[in-house]
């Protein structure tokens, strides 16, 4: 548990078998023990990486008054700019300490599903904004799309298992800025500890110490990616599906030590959602006698918002 196995997703599309099942049992064997991998051989090029960077440093050195023009509590912070201290964990009652925006899906041939998502935001200030967001989206999508095929063979499925529910799904790419501390944080982190709501999370910006994992005994683990890695762990949505095979780990991102207070920290997680009416009951092959059925019948829209609401996100 010391260091977040690695993984490569160009073993599971060399169209070599024996490396496709050698990638499905690493992936599987850290979600069930671990429940967070480093990714390598994903769908996002450096150029794209270092112009979603430079835009979102643009949004969000811009004045407060004018990130706030993009603010809308109306839809429970579901799309454009949620101001700092707006979120906490479950539980917590401090907010955590950044600031965040929301791209959200771009939905083709759907006219339910796009009555169902708010709109995407437009930034006027900053013309390519949208349009790299747009893009690393959809990259970011591709790239969960094949590790949960790979999670799908793993826990005895057809390969394709989640794939119409993820098309079009209500998933989330959320560049997030932790700004410079100013004064000693009352019982307040950067991101309190947590697991996701989620089918997985794919998260760009774990280089250098901040992201923390927790075991199965309560230890934290530094977990640090390489610069071209993704780091990727399963999410309550996912560990529920599979009645706990699939773990959803606590993780938390911690406040720098005091030296480094001064200091902006950036991270862009993408949350693969699915769409509303997804099933999440507990799969019949992931019950037996030694694992009986450890949850009820729900499905991914009602899961969804009744964690909105312990995060104070929907009243």
């Amino acid at each position: 548990m010391n260091k977040i196995p690695s993984v490569d997703l160009s073993d599971f599309l060399s169209g070599d078998e024996k490396r496709k099942q050698q990638f499905i049992d690493q992936i599987g064997h850290a979600y069930e023990n671990i429940g967070f991998v480093a990714l390598k051989g994903h769908f996002l090029d450096i150029q794209l990486v270092d112009d979603l960077y430079s835009e979102i440093k643009k949004f969000f050195d811009l004045p407060l008054a004018i990130k706030q023009k993009y603010e809308n509590p109306e839809i429970a912070g579901q799309r454009g700019y949620i101001s700092f201290g707006k979120e906490s964990a479950k539980g917590k009652k401090e907010g955590d300490l950044k600031e965040f925006w929301h791209f959200g899906q771009y939905v083709e041939n759907n006219p339910t599903l796009a009555a169902e998502y708010p709109e995407n935001i437009e930034v006027e200030e900053l013309p390519k904004f949208n349009e790299v967001g747009k893009k690393t989206y959809r990259m970011l999508e591709k790239t969960a799309k094949y590790v949960l095929r790979a999670l799908a063979l793993h826990l005895y499925l057809d390969e394709t298992y989640f794939d119409n529910y993820i098309h079009n799904g209500n998933s989330i790419l959320r560049p997030i800025h932790y700004p410079p501390i100013k004064t000693a944080p009352k019982n307040a982190e950067r991101a309190a500890a947590h697991g996701d709501i989620n089918l997985i999370t794919l998260l760009m910006g774990a280089q250098g110490k901040g992201l923390q994992v927790q075991d199965h005994d309560g230890n934290w683990h530094d977990a640090i990616a390489e610069p071209d890695e993704l780091m990727i762990n399963v999410g309550d949505m996912l560990s529920r599906h599979s009645n706990n095979k699939l773990k959803s780990t606590i993780h938390r991102v911690v406040n720098p030590p005091k030296e480094l207070w001064g200091t902006s920290r950036y991270s862009i997680p993408f949350f693969m959602h699915p769409i509303s009416d997804m099933k999440l009951d507990v799969l019949e092959n992931c019950i037996d006698e030694n694992n009986p059925k450890q949850f009820d019948d729900i499905t991914a829209g009602e899961f969804l918002n009744e964690r909105l609401r312990e995060l104070g996100l929907i009243k």
